[in-house]
């Protein structure tokens, strides 16, 4: 997830915004830790996480628990080498419980296009499986797919 690089434009934001959420619709935690330095920082809800290896570490724990994971992130604001997203997933715990996860994050990145920061604020929403938007075949996100200000979240 390197290129683009800083300072950001709105074309350049927008495509880091979307080769993260690719990333991360994968499910793979090393393609996505590939995107952050060695000794990247993250806070993710009351977790901090110091590190790529921390981070794959973290990521496995993440999608053991949370199933039939499906993000969708919308760029929020940017400025140099920082940018600003909002985002939701969708997934579903083992006893098929689905949940909606709503949050913010920040991102910081150096001038080789890695994040050595990251800042996320997250809140979890119980929803029915009806209630579900994310319908497309796990992995990324097809374009076209309508994104979160689309879907009035």
């Amino acid at each position: 997830m390197a290129p683009p690089f800083p300072p950001f434009t709105r074309e350049s934001a927008l495509e880091k915004v979307r080769l993260a959420e690719d990333a991360w619709n994968s499910r793979d935690p090393e393609t996505v830790a590939g995107g952050y330095t060695l000794d990247s920082r993250w806070r993710n809800r009351a977790e901090f996480v110091r590190g790529r290896d921390a981070i794959v570490a973290f990521l496995a724990r993440k999608w053991v628990r949370e199933l039939n994971y499906r993000l969708i992130k919308e760029l929020w604001a940017f400025e140099g080498n920082r940018i600003a997203v909002r985002f939701a997933y969708e997934c579903h715990d083992d006893s098929g419980n689905w949940f909606r996860s709503y949050g913010n994050e920040n991102w910081e990145f150096t001038e080789d296009g890695l994040m050595p920061a990251r800042h996320a604020c997250i809140n979890d929403l119980p929803i029915a499986a009806a209630d579900r938007a994310y319908h497309w075949p796990l992995g990324r996100r097809p374009d076209g797919h309508p994104g979160l200000s689309d879907l009035g979240f």
